[in-house]
């Protein structure tokens, strides 16, 4: 949306201005936002920062990126009275230590990780996790342990719900689509298409 390669770049800040647009568009929808990177790099900055996005950004709940090794940070969260989920699989925000956007939880040792991260992220007190491109036996897999709610994005059928980013299901994007999303529409083609058409027009006196 702001021609970041990724989504490190986004500050605090700018994802209240977006939950709050959010909330005044879906006013009686549970609504979630991701802290973004750096956002949570301690118990005490984390709930900081939960705290403004609830109140400020008007959410129900925040979510994280991390399992076993933000244990503390979850748990300091969940108790300060701040709704917390988290985020297995692939994760955006160590996308770099993932050598990309790539499916993960391919072989049995990294699937089990990545189940076990599932579990810690429960016992540490959060109301639900998201997990994201890992093969659909993984997902199922992590689904049946936890208890909590979980939302799959590439991550098969399993899960409680499913979760597609808006701009990749209108296709808003015509540079980058990530292989476990479907596109309904081609948003990108059409409003290129209407670009210049206009200026076309504009140049041959046609309009106005």
């Amino acid at each position: 949306l702001h021609g970041h390669k990724n989504t490190l770049a986004i500050t605090v800040d700018q994802m209240i201005d977006h939950a709050r647009a959010v909330r005044r568009g879906a006013t009686q929808t549970f609504t979630i936002a991701s802290m973004p990177y750096g956002s949570y790099a301690t118990p005490e900055l984390a709930i900081k920062n939960g705290f403004r996005l609830m109140k400020e950004g008007g959410v129900d709940s925040v979510k994280l990126q991390g399992g076993r090794e933000i244990f503390d940070t979850i748990k300091a969260v969940a108790e300060a009275g701040i709704p917390v989920m988290s985020h297995v699989g692939l994760l955006p925000h160590r996308v770099h230590l993932a050598g990309g956007f790539k499916l993960q939880g391919k072989t049995c040792k990294d699937a089990l990780a990545i189940i076990k991260n599932a579990k810690a992220i429960q016992e540490a007190g959060a109301i639900g996790l998201e997990i994201e491109a890992v093969p659909s036996e993984v997902g199922d897999a992590i689904d049946k342990v936890v208890d909590i709610f979980t939302f799959s994005i590439g991550a098969g059928s399993g899960g409680s719900c499913q979760l597609l980013n808006g701009y990749d299901l209108i296709g808003a994007f015509d540079t980058f689509k990530p292989t476990f999303a479907k596109r309904y529409s081609n948003i990108a083609k059409i409003a290129t298409e209407a670009f210049s058409t206009f200026v076309e027009e504009v140049k041959s006196g046609k309009f106005p």
